[in-house]
């Protein structure tokens, strides 16, 4: 028995259904088969080689939505040519099927972008110290937005070209240099401008992720470098949004560009009769002791003097970022225990002299002025 024979079977016993009806439902019924089939095709998958083979499970969460988009269609394209539908139903189901398959082109393109940079990025998990991990995961994750951004608008464009009053309406409007085009243009700037950034940024690679920063007078780690945007995780959990064109038009400190090693600095005030060599000897033996220390810079130096005290400044090292300032915290605790408990006389403190007034001015000048002046000053 051929097609032809079932469906006027089919239409001697269902004469009275209206055939789009019909069509309709040979068309659902098949995209719901197809969904069945998926459903028992998983489960047989998983379980011959869910156990043995984890990535394959994997794989099939990644590619379920078009996998199943797939089937529907390939369902839909073998029903459609043999539903009982008119030219008025059947033209816009065709223009809907070529859109969605439009769309599954698109949809797949996406996912093999984004499995190929999971797949590549596998080889560089550990970003906090790795500064080659870093720079690929960095500029991955900016390429593969970009690319997902290029696929999804040429997705759409070719999507809404198979409708024959919006390709008019295209063409006329690239075609025309009226107020229209400036209008689309200056709003597409911003976008535009910060996929460019993110292209520059992902080559030039200015900021990395996680990178400790200071931007805005705040300071923080990249913890997302997105398509337009990038967060900062800052230092008290909060998130600043930043465009990317940012990082390309204004100045900010990058902690880590190309190590993630830095010099803490600590100030300390002390009195003159400080006993400057003391203090180095303690401060070289406690960082010494610190876990957070990398072994690479320790010093002290003198680097100011004012009418009351002289400023130390202390230079520590660290692996990172968030250990230096734990070291600076810790070192600058136990060196102001150590000058109170070890060294009291360095603490800084007032001195003043104090005049009386009145009739004791002259006795006061008597006593405080050396003999010696008072003799010159009596020759002259």
């Amino acid at each position: 028995m051929n097609w032809q024979a079932l469906m006027a079977d089919i239409d001697g016993m269902f004469g009275w259904i209206p055939s789009w009806f019909i069509g309709l439902s040979l068309v659902a019924g098949a995209i719901l088969l197809a969904l069945l089939v998926y459903r028992v095709a998983i489960w047989l998958l998983g379980r011959a080689f869910g156990t043995r083979f984890p990535l394959l499970s994997v794989f099939i969460d990644r590619t379920a939505g078009p996998a199943q988009l797939a089937l529907c269609l390939a369902a839909v394209a073998l029903v459609l040519p043999l539903a009982p539908l008119d030219d008025a139903i059947r033209t816009p189901l065709m223009r809907l099927f070529v859109v969605a398959f439009i769309a599954l082109i698109g949809w797949i393109s996406i996912r093999i972008v984004d499995m190929s940079a999971a797949r590549y990025l596998q080889n560089f998990r550990d970003v906090t110290e790795n500064f080659v991990a870093r720079k690929h995961v960095t500029q991955v994750r900016v390429f593969k937005r970009v690319t997902d951004t290029i696929i999804v608008v040429i997705t759409i464009s070719a999507a809404l070209m198979t409708f024959d009053s919006v390709r008019q309406y295209g063409v006329s409007l690239f075609a025309s240099a009226g107020a229209a085009g400036i209008i689309v243009g200056l709003a597409a700037r911003p976008l535009l401008s910060n996929l460019i950034a993110g292209l520059q940024i992902a080559i030039t690679q200015p900021i990395r992720i996680e990178d400790a920063v200071i931007i805005e007078n705040e300071w923080g780690w990249v913890e997302d470098i997105a398509s337009t945007y990038v967060v900062i995780r800052l230092w008290d959990w909060r998130r600043m949004v930043v465009p990317l064109s940012y990082f390309i038009e204004k100045p900010f400190q990058n902690w880590t560009r190309d190590t993630a090693s830095l010099i803490g600095v600590i100030a300390v005030h002390v009195d003159y009769r400080a006993d400057v060599q003391r203090i180095r000897s303690w401060l070289e033996q406690a960082v010494k002791q610190s876990k957070l220390w990398d072994g690479e810079v320790v010093n002290l130096q003198v680097i100011d003097a004012d009418a009351r005290t002289i400023e130390l400044r202390a230079l520590v090292s660290a692996r990172n970022a968030p250990q230096s300032w734990d070291l600076r915290c810790e070192i600058r605790e136990k060196l102001l225990a150590f000058i109170r408990d070890e060294m009291p006389e360095a603490l800084p403190r007032e001195r003043a002299i104090l005049i009386p007034s009145g009739d004791d001015d002259a006795d006061f000048v008597r006593r405080v002025t050396p003999p010696e002046k008072m003799r010159a000053g009596g020759r002259n």
